[in-house]
């Protein structure tokens, strides 16, 4: 609970066993949080059995996709702040008490890694890496009308129950995929919700991610995020 509004986080995870009980923990130990809800995209490995030693709510989404388990987390949410992050150990559960001082004034706040002096020694955020979600950042800014943005590719996001009643409609749109997080941006910016954009501490991964952890496999999905902000500009909301 946070000034009378009760707190949600909303952990997606397929590849996380070695993590998410930890990651769950801190969240419920800031003593803002009232429920986390891990959802399961056919998670690998002992995911499963490392979300019930926790008090997590434990919720299994069948669709495939990045934005399939955190939307099916979005409409599970029952609280009046909702805080998307990772369980993969790269975020901090501490960090969460920036974004709800800045709840205070902001109804969507979305989280930055490219901040160098954030960035811990070991997690993937080379050069090329944090200058391609810069420039991605700044087109979706630009195309879109947005606030000043430095991150397109950052799950760590809180969304106010009233903003995420505005987009709820907009789900249909998505195709569930890696590319959810600008997805996600454009529509909040494009709803009229003036988003604000923090620094965040990023530590290294535990484990593989599915998405990036090669320089390769980032550019390719900096690609696909940059042909959905194209098709967005001629998409009405």
């Amino acid at each position: 609970m946070y000034q009378n509004k009760k707190v949600s986080i909303v952990l997606p995870t397929y590849n996380e066993e070695n993590s998410i009980a930890t990651i769950i923990n801190g969240f419920f130990n800031t003593g803002f949080v009232d429920e986390v809800l891990a959802i399961n995209n056919n998670a690998l490995g002992k995911t499963s059995e490392e979300i019930e030693k926790t008090k997590a709510r434990h919720i299994k989404e069948p669709n495939q996709g990045y934005g399939y388990s955190i939307m099916r987390g979005l409409k599970e949410s029952t609280g009046d702040l909702i805080i998307i992050a990772e369980a993969d150990g790269t975020f901090d559960p501490n960090d969460l008490i920036k974004f709800l001082d800045y709840s205070n004034n902001f109804e969507v706040v979305f989280g930055t890694r490219t901040s160098r002096a954030a960035i811990w020694s070991g997690a993937f955020m080379p050069f090329p890496v944090r200058f391609g979600n810069w420039a991605v950042a700044k087109f979706l800014e630009v195309l879109h009308n947005g606030p000043s943005l430095t991150d397109v590719g950052c799950t760590y996001k809180l969304v106010s129950h009233s903003a995420l009643e505005k987009i709820k409609p907009l789900f249909k749109l998505s195709n569930g995929s890696g590319t959810f997080s600008p997805e996600l941006m454009i529509w909040l910016i494009r709803c009229g919700l003036n988003p604000i954009e923090i620094p965040i501490i990023f530590k290294p991964r535990i484990g593989q991610s599915m998405y990036t952890g090669n320089i390769f496999k980032a550019a390719k999905l900096g690609f696909k995020m940059i042909f959905l902000i194209i098709k967005y500009r001629f998409i009405e909301i």
